[in-house]
């Protein structure tokens, strides 16, 4: 194939073996810009990425000690019953006049309160108090309004922990 490559060359004038050499290094090169061009920049993107997951990773290492003591506390053991808690507590926060009815056992754990005609604000403040305190979280919770302003009936499942 060589042989015959150049035969083709040597029946061609000088004029023209420029004009086919130059249009093959041409060629050559136009394949090496539109390879090499685009490989060039995906390499600097991919470098950028990195730099960035590098600098990621310094900032996460400063902020370890930090991060590590906002770990949470976890919730103190229960010395009572759930039921026992509520009615203390409510008795404690002067809510217990709007319990309506006793609490009742609900599902694996749970207990159902009642309120009504109770200060909205009262019952945020009470429940915000169940859960820093004693760990015990709202697992469901129906609130309707009372016909007297900032007044509301609810219904709440709680749970311990």
């Amino acid at each position: 194939m060589i042989e015959q490559l150049q035969q083709y060359l040597q029946r061609l004038t000088a004029r023209e073996r420029w004009i086919v050499l130059g249009g093959a290094i041409g060629v050559v090169l136009l394949i090496v810009i539109a390879t090499v061009l685009p490989l060039q920049r995906s390499v600097r993107a991919a470098e950028h990425r990195v730099e960035k997951k590098r600098d990621d990773l310094v900032w996460l290492r400063l902020m370890a000690p930090q991060l590590s003591s906002l770990q949470t506390r976890a919730a103190p053991v229960l010395s009572e019953s759930l039921i026992a808690l509520v009615d203390r507590t409510a008795r404690e926060s002067g809510i217990a006049k709007s319990l309506a009815g006793p609490s009742q056992p609900s599902g694996d754990g749970g207990l159902s309160v009642r309120f009504e005609k109770m200060p909205f604000d009262n019952l945020v403040t009470w429940l915000s108090q169940l859960r820093e305190r004693y760990g015990v979280r709202v697992e469901s919770a129906s609130v309707d309004a009372a016909p007297e302003p900032g007044m509301v009936t609810a219904t709440l499942v709680l749970h311990a922990g």
